[in-house]
């Protein structure tokens, strides 16, 4: 996602690659580049070849590179984690393209990925790596039926199922080798508690200004009268696809975003209109997990100098009281003391996103906020992190708005899930509910969409659908219609459908 030149717009860098390697003029090459963004879903292609690569989301950027990759129609694409930070859908889509492309161009592939879904889905034959050496090789079915070797069982073995924790009500965290007995209880909702976060109606919108005075011609809706309340103990799974507006919720309720209207109400206080006092409030109470641990660090600090800031910015500790307090953080999410004089270049992936929650656990927070904060983690280690997360909200009665594209993933962690499309709440429910009985056809899309680790099913009982996602954009006269949410189970709400009242 960092490949992108920031200082050029997205149709430059695109045309830049087909002039190059096509040797067509201009014109055609815009027209090239175009196809190939409405080929990997993106809508409102010709108005995105004017965008630079700040004003897309994560999965966007990731779409344009991989549609800079097709446009010059290749005879081998390595791919390198490249559906990755895709949600399901438009996951399922770029698959599915490939292989259509691969069947019209003879185009061979070499797919690089830590998501044995996917692998599933496309490989013909499989290449397990491990410390730089080739661990087993194999046809897709040999190395799923009958893996030989314990790491490549054990990667299947942190694979998420959709569907493993159906008929439980409550989550459970990934299998672990080193836990005998059942795994424990993520019972930790504390039902007849006032929410720690409550939110309704809010708005999130931002305007499109063009032209030599600024002026505004049309409207991004990211996010439209959305309402929730999370428990103490409870995590809330906000899904959807790339550009639905969960990242934008999450950031406006810590209000890196200015929200347009709504209330946001933190442990019973109104925190809409901050005060400077309210704002520290709302900062040491609510943390966030962003999805790129390596951005979130400074490069130039250490990691012990990283977690003790949130603690002497909130006077929380002082002098050696701060050492002791990360030696506890680190120790918290599983890392030794010595990480501690360390830089984030020398971790892993896994080890800094650690780190990351180790800072956000430093002012002792109600509620975190995770915006994909294991998307760009392979299996085992994901399994990890979310393991850590279930057991820090047992011991600790944390809440978390845990923001992710992986149903699977949300499976695991989540009490409730809440779906979301256009920025608008589609359906909220208990997990069970949602997940197992989906009412909305935005949630049997998604979870239609969702790869299954089997590559015997490839491509069976998946009723997947092809249109493209509207544009958030809308005109200044056009604003979006809000579906109101009526209840069609316990604590399970539908927005109901623009065709006949129903659902």
């Amino acid at each position: 996602m960092t490949s992108l030149n920031p200082v050029y717009t997205i149709g430059d860098q695109i045309v830049e690659a087909v002039t190059l390697h096509q040797h067509v003029g201009s014109r055609e090459a815009y027209r090239i580049a175009e196809q190939a963004l409405r080929d990997v879903g993106i809508a409102d292609p010709h108005r995105r070849l004017s965008e630079y690569p700040h004003q897309m989301s994560g999965g966007m950027r990731q779409r344009v590179m991989i549609a800079m990759a097709l446009s010059c129609q290749p005879r081998l694409l390595i791919a390198d984690e490249p559906t990755t930070a895709l949600d399901v859908t438009v996951q399922a889509q770029v698959l599915r393209l490939l292989h259509g492309l691969q069947a019209e161009l003879g185009m061979a592939m070499i797919f690089i990925t830590h998501d044995m879904g996917v692998v599933a889905e496309i490989a013909d034959r499989v290449l397990v790596m491990r410390g730089g050496r080739k661990i087993e090789e194999g046809d897709v079915y040999s190395i799923f039926d009958h893996p030989r070797e314990p790491y490549t069982r054990a990667l299947l073995a942190a694979v998420p199922v959709l569907g493993s924790l159906a008929g439980q009500d409550l989550p459970a965290p990934f299998p672990d080798d080193a836990v005998t007995g059942p795994p424990p209880e993520q019972d930790t909702v504390k039902a007849s508690a006032l929410p720690v976060l409550e939110v309704r109606d809010l708005v999130a919108r931002f305007d499109v200004k063009r032209g030599l005075f600024a002026r505004t011609f049309a409207r991004i809706h990211a996010v439209e009268h959305v309402a929730f309340a999370i428990r103490p103990g409870e995590t809330l799974g906000l899904v959807g696809e790339s550009g639905c507006g969960k990242s934008t919720t999450g950031r406006t309720i810590i209000r890196l975003e200015q929200p347009i209207a709504g209330t946001i109400r933190f442990d019973g206080t109104d925190v809409t209109n901050l005060t400077r006092l309210t704002e520290q409030r709302l900062r040491r109470g609510i943390q966030y997990v962003f999805q790129d641990p390596f951005a979130s660090l400074n490069p130039r600090l250490t990691i012990g100098f990283s977690i003790a800031e949130p603690l002497t910015t909130h006077r929380l500790a002082s002098g050696r009281a701060v050492e002791r307090r990360v030696q506890e953080l680190l120790g918290q999410v599983g890392l030794a003391p010595e990480h501690s004089r360390r830089y984030p270049h020398e971790l892993s992936g896994g080890q800094r996103q650690r780190v990351c929650i180790a800072r956000a656990l430093a002012s002792e927070p109600r509620l975190i906020i995770a915006d994909e904060a294991v998307a760009a983690l392979d299996v085992s280690i994901r399994a990890q992190v979310i393991n850590l997360l279930m057991t820090l909200q047992r011991k600790k009665c944390i809440s978390y708005l845990f923001i992710s594209h992986d149903i699977a993933v949300v499976e695991r962690i989540a009490h409730r899930v809440a779906v979301m499309y256009l920025g608008q709440i589609v359906e909220i429910g208990p997990r069970r509910r949602v997940l197992n009985q989906p009412q909305h056809p935005y949630t049997r899309r998604l979870l239609a969409a969702v790869p299954v680790p089997d590559p015997r099913r490839r491509g069976h009982d998946r009723d997947l659908d092809e249109a493209e996602v509207p544009s958030p954009l809308r005109r200044l006269d056009d604003p979006p219609q809000v579906a109101p949410l009526v209840q069609v189970g316990p604590d399970h709400y539908v927005a109901r459908h623009a065709v006949g009242g129903l659902y």
